[in-house]
């Protein structure tokens, strides 16, 4: 298996094998915006097409031993563990990802497949008490045909997240990645599976424009929507999914605070707040995008946060050893210039960066600010540290729940402070004396607010909640005696 070798992929997308495609998109690398190939887009027929023949193909393999997809799920982790150096060069090429990213990120793709290998053996039900003469069961059963919408920044693991657990779990699944992204979050994991041994029509890999993505919701046969991806985006595909009455699972964007406690390691804050705003240049939904710091320590955090800042080399990371790559597209950097600009011109200061470079984003530091201005109320989705200072513990929490977003917290200091703080806070995620990026797969991963509808990824509990359904059961050794 070989996902570089283009004769596989080029113009063609996988339903029941490689078939070819009517148009191309062209994969591009945004450090240089040199072309790697063309991936073959779907059609909304297409995804018609494939939705019933994946739910014909689901039933055969829901019926497979457990056992017998559990090994299809080994051997995905290892065929992944196996390529790791050529599916990391796509993440470098393809996603503009700093080579310590990708290597974390397939670390993590390895990780979630040998995590759901254990779904189809654990335990899918429970024994109900029950007033009559019966045995009483609740048990999941499989959803059926899974839709699974993923984002370009992670695109390996935010499309393996859900496509991994649905597959373990006996679902077939609709994969469409983001179309910028399409080898490294589509070709890979529809190779790696195609190679594990998962039966013909169970996954169907259909890249596409907004078309596609209608269709892979709107199909009758899909019972389930997984997306990862942005608010506004996630909003539309929830109401169309509930008039449609399918369940939506949306993990969508945030606005992330790192809150600095008096008395904490100024340095190390500084450390952990650096890697939470810049890494893979801010293009994640855990990014911090919102520096909270104790005004006792307030002048020297920015200090320290800006020095750290200018130590960053930004360029490209297929050629280069930097600490960022580029922005995804030229739309997004300039929608971020925009957004510090405009900060800027509203009275905020910067302290670092505030500047392009080339294809990508100096990392910067923000002063000055108010909770009116750009910077500090959205989420910008590049590597931009906005800080702001507190008085006390009561103040800190008003600060970072004064948002529309509840996705992650990071609270760096006195660790009983900071339990009495997270207890205040409004977050899916809490990590005390971490930074707000952090991700494992047996652990529930979700955010509340406009951050999406709960943890919905992630650990068992989650996974087999997400991508099953509830079935009650009961059983009498006779035909039950009625009145009528």
């Amino acid at each position: 298996m070989t996902v570089l070798d283009n004769d596989v992929w080029t113009r063609r997308f996988f339903s029941e094998g490689w078939k070819e495609s009517s148009s191309g998109y062209p994969v591009r690398e945004p450090a240089t915006g040199a072309q790697l190939g063309v991936v073959g887009l779907a059609t909304a027929d297409d995804v018609r097409s494939a939705a019933s023949r994946a739910a014909q193909a689901q039933r055969e393999w829901a019926a497979t031993a457990p056992q017998q997809r559990a090994a299809v799920l080994r051997r995905a982790g290892q065929i992944i563990s196996e390529y790791s150096a050529e599916i990391e060069e796509w993440l470098v090429r393809e996603a503009g990802s700093v080579r310590a990213k990708a290597g974390f990120e397939v670390e993590l793709a390895v990780g979630e497949c040998f995590e759901c290998a254990g779904l189809p053996t654990h335990p899918q039900g429970e024994v109900l008490t029950s007033e009559d003469a019966r045995w009483s069961f609740a048990r999941r059963r499989p959803a059926g045909v899974v839709s699974v919408i993923a984002p370009f920044n992670f695109p390996l693991i935010l499309g393996l997240r859900s496509v991994a657990p649905a597959l373990a779990l006996g679902n077939a699944v609709l994969l469409k990645p983001d179309p910028r992204t399409a080898v490294s979050g589509g070709v890979v994991i529809a190779r790696v599976f195609e190679e594990a041994g998962l039966p013909a029509g169970v996954l169907h890999l259909l890249p596409g424009d907004a078309s596609v993505g209608r269709a892979v919701v709107e199909a009758p046969e899909v019972r389930v929507v997984s997306f990862t991806g942005s608010t506004p985006v996630g909003r539309a595909i929830g109401e169309q999914a509930g008039r449609l009455l399918k369940r939506a699972h949306l993990e969508l964007g945030g606005n992330n605070a790192l809150v600095v406690l008096p008395g904490a390691d100024v340095d190390k804050a500084a450390s952990a707040g650096a890697f939470g705003s810049y890494l893979h240049q801010g293009q994640i939904c855990m990014t911090t995008g919102r520096h909270i710091v104790h005004e006792s320590l307030l002048e020297e955090y920015t200090a320290a946060l800006a020095a750290k800042a200018k130590a960053l080399p930004v360029g490209d990371p297929a050629r280069e050893d930097v600490a960022l790559g580029p922005i995804i597209d030229r739309g997004q950097l300039e929608r971020i210039h925009g957004i510090v600009t405009g900060s800027v011109a509203a009275g905020a200061t910067v302290a670092a960066g505030g500047e392009i470079a080339g294809t990508g984003y100096l990392a910067t530091v923000l002063t000055g600010l108010t909770t009116d201005m750009p910077a500090w109320r959205e989420e910008i989705f590049g590597p931009v540290a906005p800080v702001m200072g507190f008085s006390d513990i009561e103040d800190a929490a008003r600060i970072v729940n004064d948002c529309e977003y509840g996705l992650s917290v990071g609270i760096l200091g006195d660790v009983g402070t900071a339990m009495k703080l997270a207890d205040r806070i409004d977050s899916g995620k809490v990590h005390i004396n971490e930074q707000t990026v952090s991700d494992e797969p047996n652990a529930p991963f979700g955010g509340v607010k406009a951050s999406g509808t709960g943890s919905r990824f992630g650990g068992a509990a989650a996974n087999i909640e997400a991508f099953t359904e509830g079935q009650w059961v009961t059983v009498r050794p006779d035909i039950a005696d009625y009145p009528f």
